[in-house]
């Protein structure tokens, strides 16, 4: 492992300069591979110059968060929403790091990659749409709002998440806004601060599909390795000797959350608009 400071960066570094070490490009080089190890540095360097908070973030910790990424061959790029790095102002350590979080679309692309799945949805549900759901036999029945522009602006209510193997079981999973606001609170001590820094508070929909998507695929769904690795590693900071902290499943008041300046490109299509509606199906 490349030496690095965990110190407050100096004033005449900069994190592209750091990549041009040669130390460090010969580290990156030596896991990644020659050709890959360039773009791999080309695509951190631009993930890090959308974000003015990650600049601030310790060096060791940018690469580590990349490196996993990179590991489960996601991009960086905070428009294609795969995963992300995201600073946490440690002030135990008086350093900024940078944690790396799994996105839902980088869980659905982990999913799809396995060829186990036949079909994978999961999507918010708004106001007036449920009729019916039963937890015995995991139906749902619902009367989706046709006009997109309407259903984009209404309130959501509830989640759905299911999944059927190319084996034919099939799971399904739904909960209502209020059970997944209380799972952010007891689990995110940031969004349980209602300062209006964290993921769940900037895209409350996109976090709320992610945890679906956990909490379905970890208990009834095939795992592979990268997606159990992705599991692992997610909400984690790695430091300067390879050592997995998790800085928000506990509670700490030695560290708190900078912001993340959180994107979501929006995509062509109405129904995939509200960086929720991730699915595909019929593989």
């Amino acid at each position: 492992m490349v030496k690095n400071s965990l110190t407050k960066k100096e004033d005449n570094s900069s994190f592209s300069v750091y990549l041009t070490q040669s130390a460090v490009k010969e580290h990156i080089h030596k896991v990644i591979g020659g050709k890959d190890g360039d773009k791999f540095i080309t695509s951190i360097i631009s993930a890090v110059n959308q974000n003015s908070a990650l600049k601030e973030c310790t060096n060791q910790t940018i690469v580590g968060a990349a490196l996993i990424g990179q590991s489960l061959n996601l991009s960086p790029s905070p428009q294609l929403g795969q995963f992300y790095m995201v600073p946490f102002k440690n002030n135990k350590k008086g350093v900024t790091e940078a944690q790396f979080q799994i996105g839902y679309k980088g869980m659905i692309q982990l999913a799809i990659r396995s060829g186990e799945y036949k079909k994978l949805n999961v999507l918010p549900i708004k106001e007036g749409e449920l009729i019916k759901y039963d937890p015995l036999n995991e139906e749902i029945e619902v009367s989706l709002i046709e006009d997109e522009e309407i259903r984009e602006k209404a309130e959501t209510s509830g989640y759905y998440c299911m999944f059927e193997l190319v084996n034919g079981f099939k799971k399904a999973m739904y909960w209502s806004k209020k059970k997944m606001e209380s799972h952010a609170l007891k689990y995110s001590k940031g969004y349980a601060a209602k300062k209006g820094y964290t993921f769940w508070e900037k895209d409350f929909d996109a976090m709320a599909c992610k945890t679906m998507l956990r909490q379905l695929i970890s208990k009834y769904g095939i795992m592979s390795i990268d997606f159990q690795k992705a599991y692992e590693n997610d909400m984690a900071v790695i430091d300067e000797k390879g050592n997995t902290e998790y800085v928000d499943d506990v509670e700490n008041e030695e560290q708190s959350v900078v912001d993340a300046e959180y994107k979501e490109v929006k995509e062509e299509h109405p129904a995939e608009n509200s960086a929720a509606a991730a699915l595909f199906g019929g593989i």
